[in-house]
């Protein structure tokens, strides 16, 4: 009896050693611990990446670093879709394939005596990385205020939300913008809400996947894979409020009742499998072109593909997938 158990055990550790051998191992390069990311987490806790044979480390870099790290091959995905469109411009071969959210889900504080955006005039401004999305939209809104954000703002990138909001904290700047839940930590804070861009008439991409032209072409399958999963991550974050609120709670460590607030805010934003229409992808693309000082930025393909998600989504349907 006792060596028939033995036996068992040791298949049973045979068969797990070989199915984490036989998974791929991927890496994706995410900015910040945010709800943008809710798809990956979903796909990560719920198995969705484990039942397409992926085994996915999301890295938390800023965005810029996250870009340069696509692009060199260190990452085989990204989820920062605004700093690649700021680099397909000037050549990169990267394409973005796949988008959680379609507006930004971003807000702009400052310290509490500064009450007005004209008031960051002369002063020094806080974004995760220069060339990041969140850069982008604080750029346009010093521009739609009278200001040159060159020479009439320091903006400093600073890195993770964590160092902005030390930086706030501590003095060392007069205003940051922040992602979900750093928001809430600022407000909380007694800092003053400036802007909210989730309200504003923007259409910048978040929670994406970007991807090299290269790796497209020769691992079709793991991005195939990949997508699958990021796409039941979706579907399942839009349909399962409670699920979504617990697994936000775990990833971005905050109570439920933080989480919740999160989750009914974002929730709005988000695109209903992944894909987003040319107009969507237009405004997305002119709006970075005209932030980085480009006055023609191409056809659509040469930024954005999202067949594969239009793809994945169809064949989830007519499996009657239910998240």
């Amino acid at each position: 009896m006792i060596l028939a158990a033995a036996r068992i055990v040791s298949v049973l550790i045979v068969l797990t050693l070989a199915t984490k051998a036989e998974s791929r191992q991927v890496n994706l390069a995410a900015p910040a611990a945010s709800l943008s990311q809710i798809p990956f987490y979903v796909a990560q806790e719920r198995g969705f990446f484990r039942d397409e044979g992926l085994d996915v480390n999301l890295i938390v870099m800023g965005a810029p670093v996250a870009n340069l790290a696509l692009i060199g091959q260190n990452v085989d995905f990204s989820s920062v879709p605004t700093a690649a469109l700021s680099a397909m411009l000037r050549g990169a071969p990267l394409r973005v394939i796949f988008s959680a959210f379609y507006r930004p889900l971003v807000w702009l504080y400052s310290k509490a005596e500064i009450h007005s955006v004209k008031e960051l005039k002369g002063k020094r401004v806080g974004v995760a990385g220069i060339g990041s999305g969140p850069d982008h939209l604080l750029r346009e809104l010093l521009r739609q205020n009278g200001m040159d954000p060159s020479r009439d703002v320091t903006i400093l990138g600073l890195g993770v939300q964590a160092n902005l909001y030390t930086a706030l904290s501590t003095g060392n700047i007069d205003a940051s913008v922040f992602v979900i839940p750093w928001n809430f930590t600022a407000g909380d804070a007694g800092f003053f809400e400036l802007v909210s861009f989730v309200h504003q008439d923007t259409v910048q991409f978040q929670g994406s996947i970007v991807v090299r032209e290269e790796f497209m072409r020769t691992e079709p399958q793991v991005v195939e894979k990949f997508v699958r999963a990021a796409t039941k991550g979706l579907l399942y974050s839009r349909a399962n409020r409670s699920g979504t609120i617990a697994i936000l709670m775990r990833n971005l460590k905050v109570d439920e009742k933080t989480a919740a607030k999160i989750y009914d805010i974002g929730k709005a934003a988000m695109t209903v499998d992944g894909s987003v229409n040319e107009s969507a992808q237009k405004r997305a693309l002119d709006f970075v072109a005209r932030v980085q000082g480009f006055k023609d930025s191409g056809p659509m393909d040469k930024f954005f593909d999202f067949s594969l998600a239009r793809k994945v989504s169809e064949q989830l349907q007519a499996q009657s997938w239910k998240p």
